[in-house]
């Protein structure tokens, strides 16, 4: 991977005078955190893994904006960092383009970035480290695994995907495309955005159940929360899904909730991506503070869980043990 080192002169100078969390000044380190906004149980743990990580305890002073799915608020959020001259900046970008102009602000007031969780549309000179998961892989477990589930059955797929324009609806709907692309027997009826969220999930399953009654068999939602909605509209509307129902359900996060459903056989597949990444980032913080040598790009490990009873190359059987030992 590539590595990146700041000015050693000057972080020689702080790294000799400073504790782990803490500026050459005593200091409490500040961070000031962009957040997506709430709108999924995955964005909630995300949130608390970061209050958690950076708090003054561990020598930090978090500041987190929730963006609330708002681009332009989130921008005017970053700007406020770059004025208040925090320490580090980091981002969870709600849309992937649209960034250049104020990376150089922070660029020109010297303030280091980190990309979190999902990708932007930037050259990585523009920013200094970028910690998150893959998308697009994620797309390609859940493609690859119906393909093992099917074996080349028809599918009649409906995908209710995420926010327009985040890069983790533009990558888990690529992925899950690449596999699709393989398989003529395959046939994408519908695609919309529930927008991540649980009424979104349900209000589009609702309008697809409308329009489509009777010809599907398979439903993709591209986060545990709109499976969760779409659940709700199969369900009023008489629909049996998961393990032994008349509809397969794929869903992504792998969120405590989701993976209940799951061992409960609602869900069939749950494809992980993974909110705990404050930790990692707090590393790359530290080896920044230390001017030391750190990581431009980290990848979290991600997996994906399966319903009981169903034996799979590309994902985990659940079980009890499983859900029990998940930190979130």
């Amino acid at each position: 991977m590539n590595k990146k080192v700041l000015g050693m002169l000057a972080c020689t100078a702080v790294a000799a005078s400073m504790a782990v969390g803490v500026s050459a000044e005593g200091d409490l380190i500040t961070i000031g955190y962009a957040q997506v906004g709430h709108e999924s149980d995955w964005r909630t743990a995300n949130t608390k893994n970061y209050e958690d990580v950076f708090s003054e305890e561990n020598g930090y002073e978090l500041s987190l904006i929730d963006c609330d799915n708002d681009n332009a608020k989130q921008l005017e959020a970053v700007r406020n960092f770059i004025t208040q001259g925090m320490d580090y900046i980091v981002i969870a970008p709600i849309q992937s383009a649209g960034w250049d102009t104020v990376l150089q602000e922070a660029q020109d007031a010297g303030i280091p970035v980190i990309i979190a969780d999902r990708e932007i549309e930037a050259d990585a000179s523009m920013y200094d480290a970028w910690v998150g998961t893959a998308p697009y892989d994620e797309g390609v477990t859940a493609g690859n695994w119906l393909a093992e589930q099917l074996d080349g059955a028809e599918a009649k797929i409906l995908q209710i995907e995420g926010s327009v324009g985040a890069s983790a609806a533009i990558g888990r709907t690529d992925g899950f495309a690449e596999v699709m692309a393989e398989h003529s027997e395959w046939e994408l009826l519908d695609s919309q955005s529930g927008d991540f969220t649980q009424d979104g999930g349900q209000a589009v399953m609702e309008s697809f159940i409308k329009t489509y009654e009777g010809q599907f068999n398979v439903v993709v939602c591209q986060n545990d929360n709109e499976a969760y909605g779409a659940m709700d509209a199969m369900d009023a509307a008489g629909i049996t899904y998961g393990v032994g129902g008349d509809v397969i359900l794929i869903s992504y996060d792998a969120t405590h909730d989701g993976l209940q459903y799951t061992l409960d056989g609602k869900i069939n597949l749950d494809v992980e991506c993974n909110p705990i990444q404050a930790e990692t980032v707090k590393g790359v913080i530290e080896q920044m503070e230390a001017g030391e040598e750190f990581e431009a790009t980290t990848l979290i490990t991600d997996e994906a869980f399966c319903a009981p009873g169903i034996e799979s190359e590309f994902a985990t059987t659940m079980t009890e043990e499983i859900l029990a030992g998940r930190a979130y």
